[in-house]
């Protein structure tokens, strides 16, 4: 069970199993992804000074490289389970830097779309270097991350990554609509929520259970456990924007309403306030919107509907992973679902 407390973040009030079998996930990638980095930067390399200086903006090594780090478990855990190599191979190593070259370029674009000021606890490129830049630069990155990916020389895995950018321009694509239909809503958001966050650590996931296992079902595992984390990741992300303070999360509070956009614990506390549908159609427009939803979601059970629902997609995930042989790495992406559930920013 999670509780939701005045300290706005969420605590495990049980566990199934003893903190002794858990493997910090952090502890066992820090190998692997030993100058991730420096590498990604010499995927960058680029002789204009402007251009460097912003690529490298946010490859400043203190991102926490949650993505990465979920890829070479899974790399390792897949590895194991095939043939017991504990290695990871090169060429899946590589999905990891992609995987982060693909993310940070879409954190770019998404905060020119969204006009940000802050990401990280620091200014945005779009912010100090102008919009028109920004979309270069992230154009620069993804470009350089599809460089990369040919260079793995797997037309399957061109294939499967390829779909992560695919998923991205849709995902922005159903943020920008909105459906009138309250159930049409709530499918809306979901779809939108995997296309945006949870492709990319699923299909990341399978690119590299395909590099190191040639069993199906193992692609259909790793695929399915980066999903479900993924979006119970969102969830969490979307109960943060009302509990957390702005410092601790590096960005500003209320930032979807303030977008006009209705996230779970919007479309949750719709259900006990229904006045809140005008606003949500209307997308928060209106002088006073954003204070009378935000006032709204937290008199509702909406973060504590939210919070339960990533439960339900965090044990999805835990049920696929132990589908695979017992191993440390196997125990840390376990572990690392309920590091989502507790996270406060």
């Amino acid at each position: 069970r999670f509780h939701h407390t005045s300290t706005s973040h969420l605590c495990s009030c049980s566990k199934t199993v003893s903190d002794e079998k858990y493997q910090d996930p952090f502890q066992l990638g820090r190998k692997d992804l030993k100058n991730l980095y420096e590498d990604i930067k010499k995927e960058l390399l680029v002789s204009a000074a402007e251009l460097k200086e912003m690529c490298d903006y946010y490859f400043d090594g203190k991102g926490k490289a949650f993505r990465p780090m979920i890829v070479v478990l899974m790399a390792r855990a897949c590895n194991i389970h095939h043939n017991n190599s504990k290695e990871v191979q090169a060429s899946q190593r590589s999905v990891a830097i992609i995987a982060e070259m693909i993310h940070t370029a879409s954190l770019v674009h998404d905060d020119v779309i969204d006009d940000a000021n802050s990401r990280r606890g620091k200014r945005t490129l779009n912010q100090i270097w102008g919009e028109r830049k920004a979309v270069l630069a992230g154009d620069f990155i993804l470009s350089a991350a599809s460089v990369a990916l040919a260079r793995i020389g797997n037309t399957t895995i061109i294939s499967v990554l390829t779909q992560v950018i695919e998923d991205l321009v849709r995902g922005e694509f159903l943020q920008l609509g909105s459906k009138e239909n309250e159930n049409e809503r709530f499918a809306h958001y979901l779809e939108k929520t995997f296309k945006k966050t949870a492709s990319l650590i699923a299909n990341s996931c399978k690119a590299v259970s395909i590099l190191g296992c040639p069993d199906p079902k193992v692609h259909e595992i790793a695929y399915q456990y980066g999903k479900n984390v993924g979006i119970a990741f969102q969830l969490i992300d979307d109960v943060l924007d009302f509990t957390s303070c702005a410092n601790h999360l590096g960005k500003p509070t209320a930032a979807d309403l303030k977008l006009g956009l209705a996230t779970g614990p919007v479309l949750f506390a719709c259900r006990q306030f229904p006045e809140m549908n005008a606003m949500i159609m209307r997308r928060f427009s209106k002088p006073g919107d954003v204070e009378r939803a935000r006032k709204y979601v937290l008199q509702s059970d909406g973060v504590q509907q939210t919070t339960y629902l990533a439960q339900r997609y965090c044990h999805a995930a835990t049920r696929e992973i132990r589908k695979l042989r017992p191993s440390p790495e196997r125990e840390a992406l376990v572990h690392l679902t309920e590091m989502v559930l507790m996270r406060d920013k």
